[in-house]
């Protein structure tokens, strides 16, 4: 086998660029083609999807795309590993297979679950296990409620076998993002399971490049150094035998790959120096940086330690009915017309008591003197939760516009009256890796993988000692001037991650945003548990914050549920920065 594996991402969620799949493979050499569809909201969609056909319950795209690519990834021996599947990969097996046909091509289609454990809920906690929620300790017993989906993060071991099977495409259940580049990566260089500083190695490739374009200047907080983002390329790995690879992307494509990028998709949805997957642990408190040249970042040195006991599972159960309003209050006195409006609407539905959940948010994006109408503008944004659909459906919101000639001057809604929509709760919980094998299928061949025995393993973690800050004046100025942030969900939990560009700025970092510090420039985090890591080989800090989200992105009442904006709001805050720091002419 060759030693050094192109690995190419085409999707970083359902619903990504359609055309991806053909620029990747166009675009310049590669040996995979991945894709992740898979984000925690979107299994619950799926499950919408499916229970108004059965035959649903995978990304349709990625038909889509396999129309246009599998002949030239079948001329040239790209293998395509995807976890489109979504809850139903076996009906996308098939569907693919119909495709393959009628293209009139020879292809070898190989599938991977097992990740789905909805029917095996009720044996699993009659033999004690109490399905407990790992954010809040809860057992799902105590909730009382049925989960319409239930499933396990599989590893790579299951794509892996599939490939060394002979399949040209594989499609999988709910694994891992990053199992996409570990499964191809195990397979191609013959590594055992135990070899885990390789695999470690594999799993950060597949964490930079899980979420497409994020780590080609996608979402970047200095968006402005970047040219070409009206079309970003897509990112591909340059995976070596020993672990260590170079992200990269095709020649003449938008954006750029570079420690900034890439330390930007580092910290994406992360927590601590520990980054856990079912077939290895990642420490990426150990990731090694360097720029190599224009778009080409090499990274090495990363330890890996045996993944863990247990695999996480993500449940979600129907949490009812959700129905929202939102008002325009322009000009003077916005406050008092949004407390009319409100108060004339509770008194229109039988008051606000009735509904198990509402929710009232006042948005001032209004401006004193304003030049235009817009400008001049707040939003008032109610939202309403019950199990009754007809509670929370076009009752509550034509209550709403039959207050459009009684109420506030300048009354108007942003949308005409909506009915209630289901929404799903998050339910993330554990289980042994023991009660989760992988199931391959490849043609006529099947086998299912055991989870490996997970050798011992303890280490504390000690949080580096750093280095004193720079001294000298301070000038308040806002936070993004020094740092890049980036921030996003997992299950109710939100992380925002902080880095800088060197070691003085870090010295400061360290010391200038702790986790109180942070509670203050942001007050939505009032009581709520925040955790903060260090990461020197990035220059960054990490933080966690518990509940910011309540039960989940698809149950959240925030206006950005998916926290996706919350770094861009810290990094806007003023605080006091040593002048040494700050940048000549005030901008980055």
């Amino acid at each position: 086998m060759p030693d050094v594996l192109r690995i190419a991402n085409c999707s970083g969620f359902y619903g990504d660029r359609l055309s991806a799949a053909r620029e990747m493979t166009e675009g310049g050499p590669i040996d995979v083609l991945t894709g992740d569809y898979l984000a925690e909201l979107t299994m619950a969609l799926l499950w919408r999807s499916r229970t108004k056909d059965p035959d649903a319950g995978y990304a349709r795209t990625f038909l889509t795309q396999m129309e246009e690519v599998l002949g030239m990834c079948l001329d040239r021996g790209i293998k395509v590993v995807a976890n489109a599947g979504g809850l139903n990969p076996a009906g996308l097996a098939r569907r693919l297979e119909e495709l393959i046909a009628s293209l009139g091509l020879e292809a070898t289609v190989g599938r991977v679950d097992g990740d789905d454990i909805v029917a095996d809920l009720p044996r699993l906690q009659a033999d004690g296990h109490e399905l407990r929620n790992v954010d809040t300790g809860e057992s799902l017993v105590g909730r009382g409620v049925t989960p319409v989906t239930a499933n396990a993060y599989l590893g790579g071991r299951g794509v892996a076998a599939a490939l060394e099977l002979g399949a040209d495409v594989v499609v999988t259940g709910r694994i891992t993002d990053a199992a996409l580049v570990i499964g191809p990566a195990a397979w191609h260089f013959g590594w055992e399971w135990d070899q885990f500083d390789e695999l470690a190695g594999a799993l950060v490739a597949g964490h930079i490049i899980e979420c497409g374009t994020q780590a080609t200047g996608g979402n970047y907080s200095f968006f402005r150094e970047i040219s070409g983002l009206g079309h970003p390329g897509f990112p591909l790995v340059e995976m070596h035998r020993d672990g260590s690879f170079v992200v990269t992307k095709h020649p003449g494509t938008g954006g750029e790959v570079s420690v900034g990028t890439v330390t930007a998709q580092l910290l994406y949805e992360i927590g601590g120096p520990r980054y856990a997957n079912p077939d290895v642990t990642a420490r990426f408190d150990t990731i090694d940086l360097e720029q190599m040249g224009p778009d080409r970042v090499g990274v090495s040195g990363v330890r890996g330690e045996p993944g863990p006991a247990s695999t996480k599972v993500a449940l979600n159960y129907l949490g009812g009915f959700r129905n929202s309003v939102t008002f325009v209050l322009t000009g003077l006195d916005i406050e008092e017309k949004a407390a009319l409006a409100s108060d004339a609407l509770w008194d229109a539905v039988g008051g606000r008591d009735r509904f198990s959940e509402a929710h009232v948010e006042l948005v001032r994006t209004d401006r004193d003197d304003a030049d235009t109408n817009s400008e001049a503008s707040a939003h008032l944004r109610v939202t309403v939760k019950d199990p009754d659909p007809v509670k929370v459906g076009r009752r509550f919101s034509g209550a709403a516009v039959e207050l459009a000639l009684a109420n506030y001057p300048g009354f108007h809604l942003t949308a005409p009256p909506g009915d209630a929509t289901p929404y799903a709760v998050y339910w993330p919980t554990l289980v042994p890796a023991s009660e989760v094998p992988h199931r391959v299928t490849v043609g006529t061949s099947a086998v299912v993988i055991p989870a490996s025995p997970v050798p011992p393993y303890e280490e504390a973690t000690v949080e580096p000692i750093v280095g004193d800050p720079p001294g000298g004046a301070t000038r308040r100025v806002p936070l993004g001037l020094v740092a890049g942030a980036r921030s996003g969900d997992k299950g109710g939990n939100a992380n925002i991650g902080v880095w800088v560009r060197d070691d003085a700025a870090f010295r400061w970092l360290y010391h200038a945003l702790s986790a109180d510090r942070l509670a203050e420039l942001l007050p939505e985090l009032a009581g709520l548990q925040v955790e903060r890591f260090v990461f020197p080989n990035l220059l960054s800090v990490n933080f966690v914050i518990h509940r910011l989200l309540g039960e989940g992105v698809s149950s959240s009442v925030r206006s950005d549920p998916q926290a996706k904006s919350l770094g861009e709001w810290l990094r806007s805050r003023h605080v006091d920065v040593p002048e040494v720091l700050l940048p000549i002419g005030g901008v980055l």
